[in-house]
């Protein structure tokens, strides 16, 4: 083995790390996955967080060394280098790493979304652009993609919800002031985490419009290749299952409720059936 690929697979190893720390949901589910789409996942996974977590004012210069990887220039970055590997591996369209800084540089500048449509634009440079590059990692049959997309803009808008309390926190709303202005709740109620009947349809509104995304995209995951097929299908359950706790609570979103420890016990229930099973079709597959 040459001293590159020693290299490159010490690189895979640091992306697997990161995954492990920052997600321990998301690396559970690249444990289902064979090797190369691990090793692959892990490097989306590391480019998309690093990216997220960078400064608006280095995001110019970060782009400027992705542009120049992408067209084939040396790179001398840990993270854009086992990224780049992957892109070449997986056949990634050029413009979605360029779109994900785009989602980051927007969120830097933008704390307010006038309408859904402005929104849905940022949901796609995020969750988006994320899951048509796991779709290009695992493989797919057409028309996968536009299921795809549908699965980015549910998991974002989950997120984005979920999150709520902890994004006003930092002083971004990414409930539309349309709607809120339609609902009858202010900014001022936000801030004050009023939970009246103008609340309660506001959120219902959002809830409606993320469950109207999974509903889009479940027949998606028929279209992508088996050996990554059941991880996708565990994400997709459990953002759902997200959503349904969010309603449950009376659109409690305001803080982080205990609900992780029975997310995290059902991921690896549902991984303790998925390993032996994935691993049996790898097999009849000659993998």
């Amino acid at each position: 083995m040459t001293s590159g690929s020693n290299q490159l697979n010490n690189l895979y190893a640091q992306a697997a790390a990161v995954a492990r720390t920052a997600s321990r949901p998301f690396y559970m589910a690249t444990r289902c996955f064979p090797l190369d789409l691990a090793h692959s996942s892990h490097a989306v996974y590391w480019f998309c967080q690093y990216t997220r977590t960078l400064p608006r004012a280095d995001l110019d210069h970060w782009s400027d060394l992705v542009s120049g990887g992408l067209r084939g220039r040396l790179a001398r970055h840990p993270v854009l280098e086992v990224f780049l590997d992957t892109v070449e591996r997986s056949a990634m369209p050029r413009e979605l790493p360029l779109e994900l800084i785009d989602g980051v540089r927007m969120d830097h500048d933008q704390t307010r979304y006038l309408s859904f449509s402005q929104l849905k634009g940022r949901c796609h440079r995020f969750g988006g652009v994320v899951s048509l590059m796991m779709a290009r990692v695992v493989g797919y049959r057409d028309p996968a993609l536009e299921y795809m997309e549908d699965l980015g803009q549910a998991i974002e808008l989950t997120t984005l919800l979920r999150d709520t309390g902890e994004h006003l926190a930092h002083g971004r709303i990414y409930l539309p002031q349309e709607e809120m202005a339609e609902c009858g709740y202010s900014e001022e109620d936000l801030a004050g985490q009023v939970r009246n009947e103008s609340f309660q349809r506001l959120m219902r509104l959002q809830v409606e419009r993320a469950r109207g995304y999974y509903d889009a995209a479940q027949p998606g995951l028929a279209l992508l290749d088996s050996r990554g097929r059941f991880a996708a299908r565990v994400a997709f359950d459990l953002y759902r299952q997200t959503l349904n706790s969010i309603e449950r609570s009376g659109y409690d979103v305001f803080r982080r409720r205990p609900a992780g420890a029975n997310v995290e016990r059902a991921w690896l229930a549902a991984r303790s059936l998925a390993v032996p099973m994935t691993r049996r079709l790898w097999k009849a597959k000659g993998a």
